[in-house]
């Protein structure tokens, strides 16, 4: 069987969590921050969690991790 290649713009977004989960960097905390507020940006530090629904698809993206 050949290789699987891997969806290189998903691999440079997410990374895959040691419980099988895909961490995503929020979007919006480039630039224009003194517009938002705080309870905004403090929310956005964190890194997301990729949403159940598309685990199926990400994962067929990224066949090795």
């Amino acid at each position: 069987m050949p290789k699987l290649k891997t969806r290189k713009c998903i691999s440079k977004r997410v990374k895959r969590t040691g419980t099988g989960k895909f961490k995503f960097y929020k979007p919006g905390r480039r630039h224009l921050m003194t517009g938002k507020s705080g309870k905004r940006k403090r929310h956005m530090r964190r890194d997301g969690i990729m949403p159940s629904a598309d685990l199926k698809r990400i994962a067929k993206a990224m066949p090795y991790g």
